[in-house]
């Protein structure tokens, strides 16, 4: 999946797939990790957060079901 690095400390990069509705987000120090069935308006509501590391804490940590597909 092709991401785009954000200006964030603590998400490097992230790709979405409408059609599976795969998030997948690379960490600057964890990897890389794909969370499955979320919504195109979740992924457009991360990359406008001004802090997408909250963004993510509140609206997609512990809400999907997630798999890490690369070390980091």
């Amino acid at each position: 999946m092709r991401r785009q690095p954000l200006s964030s400390t603590t998400i490097r990069s992230v790709g979405y797939d409408p059609q599976s509705r795969m998030l997948e987000i690379e960490f600057h120090s964890d990897g890389v990790y794909q969370y499955e069935d979320v919504g195109q308006d979740t992924y457009h509501g991360l990359l406008a957060a001004p802090s997408k590391g909250l963004f993510f804490d509140e609206r997609i940590r512990d809400r999907y079901a997630w798999q890490r597909v690369e070390e980091g």
